[in-house]
């Protein structure tokens, strides 16, 4: 598997990766995995969050597509004219911590310790997230999660598990039943959940 990005910042609950790539980061929703130092131990996390902007603490991007001598450069012709913009800006992307695989085995709990900070992050294929998805304890570590999309990142998180998966209705069905018995109190919530992950 190839790299994507490597650990700029993390904690118990989430992490932020820098994209090897500009404008390259995994989707939103995507499950990635960062690798620790310990070989036994790898974690995942769902990506929450892309964002692009300098390098430099505190600056901003400025505008470049149009010169004052008239001349205007629009969408990919902007890179194709600045090749410098690879050196001065940075894709990011966090995920929120859902699990941890421990000697072959995955754990959809909290791992014992974060990432470590330049250590490097993977983006999971489609045999990995339909592992990874088998079970759906993680579900409501998403949903209660503060100061995230939560409902957005799950149904996210569920139509690519679906998608990995050749009886992807079945998925769906599943997934379907888990919520509502997570939010059996708040009808509209899941019934908007519901809607979000249909096929």
């Amino acid at each position: 598997m190839q790299r994507i990005g490597e650990i700029i910042e993390a904690s118990t609950t989430r992490f932020t990766a820098g994209a090897y790539e500009l404008l390259a980061a995994p989707p939103f929703g995507a499950l990635v995995r960062a690798v620790t130092r310990s070989e036994r131990l790898a974690i995942y996390g769902l990506v929450y969050e892309i964002r692009t902007g300098s390098r430099e603490p505190g600056g901003r991007a400025i505008v470049r597509g149009r010169t004052y001598s008239g001349r205007e450069l629009y969408d990919a012709e902007i890179y194709a004219e600045n090749p410098d913009l690879a050196e001065v800006l940075q894709t990011e992307f966090s995920a929120l911590t859902v699990g941890f695989c421990e000697d072959g085995t995955i754990y959809q709990y909290l791992p014992p310790q974060p990432p470590p900070v330049h250590y490097s992050v993977y983006g999971c294929d489609a045999a990995e997230l339909a592992r990874f998805a088998a079970h759906s304890d993680f579900f409501r570590a998403v949903l209660f999660a503060p100061h995230i999309p939560s409902d957005e990142l799950l149904a996210a998180a569920i139509r690519a598990a679906a998608r990995a998966r050749p009886a992807s209705r079945d998925y769906l069905v599943q997934a379907g039943r888990e919520l509502a018995g997570l939010l059996k109190d708040d009808y509209d919530r899941l019934t908007a959940l519901l809607r979000r992950i249909r096929p």
